[in-house]
């Protein structure tokens, strides 16, 4: 059996198949992690938090608390059950390591946990919380990153396992002696992953085993993490997650609801139920770092680049680090002989940064490709031409081939469906009575990433097959995925398989979150499906009661729920029946990329370009988005459908990154203080107008059996560059410092009848 598909081969995989789990969750029936119950009803469980930044509690009274109507139990730093440590600031068990809650007095962030209530509902447990009285001795804390950039430091590594620096060349010389230089400084806020399913835990205790029903991207960490914190092995932690309502990168650790609720249904041996509130996740659940990037060109007259250098200074939380790999893209996307980038960290007195969605990428993209537009304009050069002027024959700095690259191809084809010849290159040309529209494009790239996974597949004596993996499904499609990929593997139609996620009894995968869910997870299955192949052929052949037995079963098919050999053929069901009445059962595996031969040969990206149009108004200054178009170079396209959703959803993310997104850190007291949905401000329908998606299929047959490549997160990428390109397009005004807003565009705006 070969270990890739067959490119003839028309089956399941690569049509527009709907999603197999859309009726559960269009009717109600897909059960979330705050849904869930053992039949008993469960005590409810409600965290309060620090009223400062940084320092110690002084003092708590719970008494009020503990005598309010409805309360079983309050937890304090006296009170709670012994966990183990944390730990220091960098670790190499990031995902996995122990995360205590009300361990000490300390207060390390704003809104960090000082208490637990739990009482018969939720409504009671909140109640309670806010008669409980803490004291605290309050220290000054740091958290002005622009304040302290004196402090700032080079972490051991950033995310991801990428280096903190590279150095290809020399860049000062080559900067300093270039004919055209581009030297600017771009800046991008605090974001939040604000899913729209809020963390939230249910802990049942059976004895001393503990089942945890939660929110998860990776049902691995969350079980490690979680028995590292409560010291019991991981094989008495069960987690149960099939269902997920958006992650985004925050579900990706184990947080305090899930921790609190553990700790709290053991000691009332009763299951317990917690979910953050909106407000609560906006410190307890993570965060993209506010970031100062210094992105510089050399480049001769013809627009060839000489130099590039590209700095990010980051914030990250004093008690552990977090460096997202901002820079990192940038060592694969345009050649140049001289290259620098850098890390650089500050820290400040907030929980950790976590990952969101295109970590690095997104927020890198953002300032990186806006720059090279800058540079277009010096160098009087149409912004695509640029970028084609400068693609590289090889990584520029790893020196390896590129496993397939079409990033020319995205440009030109989307430039082409978009219309792009219509763009005036000199800003402000182009009006519509007194709206100024502009034109604006930028380029994508994101590394293609497989993580270790096994799976499971059964096939019973009806020729029904089962297939079982701790993967999970954040929205993505994977149920659907999985189906297709079991269904064409073995031939036998999408009905005839069910896929099972999301329990940590099952196999183990790398989860939902790098853009590897589908290759990875889906590679085991094939070769797990490959496997229960073999077997049927194996006994097919052999076996007494089987109408084949004795033919060479070696150009045999699996089609449409038959096994064919030449002229003859029979039906899965009934062959099953004969030849294996109790069923098979096979795994399959696949090993990380960093173990793959094929990755350290080659670099390996999906590629996009963003276009996008937008109208400024000329008297006030109001931006609306009219259309985008994204082109996108992911290798085979699994199922169109549920990748267009991804881009989509990815676009409108950027769109939000370059428009509105934005959390407001407090200098002084550490808060944020629009943590909520009202003033924490995301895209929505009418700003959302005319967005296409093209696909630009073209198989890496060195990424995985199927010639995929990652996707959910390489829509994000370049987009917000490519709408605020567009806006300066529109109105020659250049804002370097993100979201584009009002009063950032309106002091620049020229009038109209200038």
């Amino acid at each position: 059996m070969t270990d890739s598909m067959n490119e003839a081969q028309q089956g399941a995989i690569g049509q527009p198949v709907e999603r197999v789990d859309g009726p559960l969750k269009v009717t109600g029936r897909a059960t979330y992690a705050y849904e869930h119950s053992d039949g008993r009803a469960p005590a409810h469980g409600y965290m309060l938090g620090a009223a400062i930044a940084k320092g110690r509690i002084a003092g708590i009274d719970t008494t009020a608390a503990e005598q309010a109507p409805g309360v079983l139990h309050v937890m304090t730093h006296r009170n709670a059950p012994a966990q183990a440590e944390f730990g220091p600031p960098v670790s190499a068990e990031v995902f996995t390591r122990a995360r205590p809650v009300l361990a000490s007095d300390r207060i390390r962030y704003y809104d960090e946990p000082v208490a637990l209530v739990v009482a018969e509902t939720f409504e009671a447990a909140r109640a309670a919380a806010a008669l409980i009285e803490v004291r605290y001795e309050k220290e000054a804390g740091v958290f002005d990153q622009e304040a302290h950039l004196d402090d700032t430091y080079a972490p051991e590594m950033a995310n991801a396992g990428n280096e903190t620096d590279s150095v290809v060349g020399n860049f000062d010389e080559a900067f300093a002696a270039a004919e055209v230089q581009v030297d600017v400084t771009y800046r991008t806020p605090y974001e939040h992953h604000n899913p729209m399913e809020p963390h939230a835990t249910l802990a049942i205790w059976h004895g001393d085993e503990v089942t945890i029903h939660t929110s998860a991207q990776t049902l691995a960490n969350y079980q490690a993490g979680l028995a590292s914190t409560l010291g019991i092995p991981a094989e008495r932690v069960r987690v149960i997650s099939p269902f997920i309502g958006g992650g985004f990168g925050t579900k990706l650790i184990v947080h305090a609801d899930t921790v609190l609720a553990a700790l709290a249904a053991r000691e009332l041996k009763r299951p317990v139920k917690m979910a953050l509130t909106r407000q609560q996740m906006f410190a307890n659940t993570g965060y993209r770092a506010q970031m100062i990037q210094r992105v510089r060109f050399g480049a001769q007259a013809d627009g060839r680049l000489t130099a590039i250098g590209h700095d990010v200074n980051s914030a990250t939380s004093n008690f552990e680090e977090f460096c997202e790999q901002t820079a990192a893209f940038t060592r694969s996307l345009y050649a140049a002989p001289n290259r620098l980038t850098r890390h650089r960290l500050v820290g400040v007195d907030l929980n950790r940064g976590e990952w969101m969605r295109s970590p690095g990428e997104a927020p890198g993209m953002l300032a990186f490709e806006c720059a090279m537009d800058e540079l277009a304009e010096r160098l009087e050069l149409d912004p695509i031409a640029l970028r084609i002027r400068n693609e590289p024959d090889e990584d520029p700095e790893r020196g390896v081939p590129f496993s397939t690259r079409n990033l020319v191809a995205c440009m030109e084809q989307g430039a082409h469906r978009f219309g792009w010849e219509r763009r005036r290159a000199t800003p402000g040309q182009l009006r519509e009575g007194r709206k100024l529209i502009g034109y604006g494009m930028a380029a994508a790239i994101r590394p293609n990433y497989i993580g270790a996974a096994t799976a499971k597949v059964e096939i019973n004596a009806k020729g029904r097959v089962t297939a079982r993996l701790d993967m999970t499904d954040i929205g993505t499609g994977t149920y659907t995925i999985l189906t297709q990929v079991a269904a064409e593997t073995l031939g036998v139609p999408l009905s005839a398989v069910k896929v099972e996620l999301g329990d940590s009894r099952f196999p183990l995968t790398a989860g939902s979150g790098g853009s590897w869910g589908a290759a990875s997870s889906g590679t085991a299955l094939y070769r797990a499906c490959l496997a229960i192949k073999e077997q049927i052929l194996e006994l097919a052949s052999t076996h007494a009661e089987s109408p084949l037995r004795g033919m060479d079963l070696a150009q045999a098919s699996f089609v449409e729920g038959r096994l064919e050999v030449g002229e003859r053929h029979e039906r899965l069901g009934a062959l099953m029946r004969r030849i294996a009445p109790q069923g098979l059962e096979a795994e399959g595996s696949v090993a990380s990329f960093r173990d793959s031969e094929s990755y350290q040969n080659y670099s390996q990206h999906a590629y996009g370009a963003h276009f996008a149009e937008v109208e400024v108004d000329g008297d006030t200054g109001e931006i609306r988005l009219r259309r985008m178009l994204s082109a996108i170079g992911a290798g085979r396209i699994l199922n169109p459908q549920t990748a267009r959703s991804q881009i989509l959803g990815g676009m409108t993310w950027g769109i939000g990154a370059a428009l509105m997104e934005e959390s407001h850190l407090d200098p002084h007291h550490g808060c944020f203080i629009n943590h909520d949905l009202a003033e924490y401000h995301v895209p929505v329908n009418a700003d959302i107008r005319d967005l296409e998606v093209v696909f630009l299929e073209e198989r890496d047959e060195r990424a995985n059996p199927f010639g995929s490549k990652g996707l959910g997160e390489l829509g994000v990428c370049g987009v917000g560059a490519a709408v605020a390109n567009a806006i300066y397009n529109a109105t020659g005004v250049r804002v370097r410092e993100f979201p584009i807003t009002l009063d950032k565009l309106l002091p620049g705006l020229p009038t109209m009848e200038a």
